[in-house]
């Protein structure tokens, strides 16, 4: 609004910049560049942060950023300690998971995503752990169960699942929800 105090009406101006696609509208009151805008419009990842908060990108799409499973993923998940939320949108559809406190902060990195564009992400460690508690249903309960869960359902490689850091992970397990499940994580990622 900063920007268009010089209008009488800058509503109707904003609708204008939308109307001629210089602006798209993401939900009310956020926009982004659009397609005929002469800036860049901000990484699905950065606006995954601000389109609903306090929130860091986590789960599939952090796993799958961070090259820890092969799929393509076309929702971005995220954690929030808010209500769970999911918003449908010109760019993508973004999906937020309600986390309780403390567990909610630990492991959260800033990642740079590209010039001037940081955003907040689970590390490899956290977004693999976010992905076995917020999964409905599922309860690791033996090392051969978890690693299958890992290798087959998820397809990530051994040797990936080797450099992933247990003690991090061993960090976490007082303040989680599923902590049986993430003992047995730990075994398992300790047995490979």
């Amino acid at each position: 609004m900063d920007l268009l105090q010089e209008y009488r009406r800058p509503y109707d101006k904003i609708n204008d910049l939308v109307n001629q696609k210089v602006l798209v509208r993401i939900k009310r009151g956020v926009f982004i560049p659009g397609p005929q805008a002469s800036v860049p419009a901000p990484e699905k990842l950065l606006l995954a942060n601000h389109l609903w908060g306090p929130s860091y990108v986590s789960s599939d799409s952090a796993l799958s950023y961070w090259g820890l499973i092969p799929e393509r993923v076309y929702e971005t998940l995220s954690m929030t300690t808010n209500l769970a939320k999911t918003y449908k949108t010109p760019v993508g559809r973004f999906h937020y998971i309600k986390l309780p406190l403390p567990y909610y902060s630990f492991g959260i990195q800033r990642v740079e995503l590209s010039t001037n564009q940081i955003t907040l992400m689970a590390g490899k460690e956290k977004a693999l752990c976010d992905k076995i508690i917020t999964t409905q249903r599922l309860k690791l309960r033996s090392v051969k169960q978890t690693r299958e869960y890992l290798m087959e359902d998820l397809r990530i490689s051994r040797d990936t699942l080797r450099e992933l850091n247990t003690s991090v992970i061993n960090d976490y397990l007082k303040d989680a929800p599923k902590e049986d499940s993430l003992s047995i994580l730990i075994k398992t990622l300790n047995d490979l």
